[in-house]
């Protein structure tokens, strides 16, 4: 950089020496980064033991289930929820009692 003196004091040349910040400037701002430590964790296995599923319901059904959660929780069975209570129903189903047209 260009020495400069304008007869105000110590100009801005004199104090930035031109190799000190050639020398700041590749060797912080214009080099690559550094190798990322960052490990990658292995994705986590999904759960075997359930399956997330979707099914086609009639509203009314599906009225009439959130009635019996709702009975549920209000004796007491705070973890009451639909497929809890589809599961238990599903324990119980007799398949001879099951109507033919369905």
């Amino acid at each position: 950089m260009a020495a400069r003196d304008d007869g105000n004091g110590i100009g801005a040349a004199r104090v930035l020496d031109g190799d000190e910040v050639q020398g700041v400037l590749s060797g912080a701002f214009y080099q690559a980064p550094p190798e990322s430590k960052v490990v990658e964790k292995a994705p986590a296995a999904k759960p075997t033991h359930y399956k997330v599923i979707c099914i086609s319901m009639y509203t009314k059904d599906l009225d009439r289930l959130d009635e019996l959660v709702d009975q549920l929780k209000g004796r007491g069975i705070t973890k009451a929820n639909r497929s809890a209570l589809i599961r238990v129903a599903l324990e119980q189903l007799d398949l001879d009692k099951v109507p033919r047209g369905m």
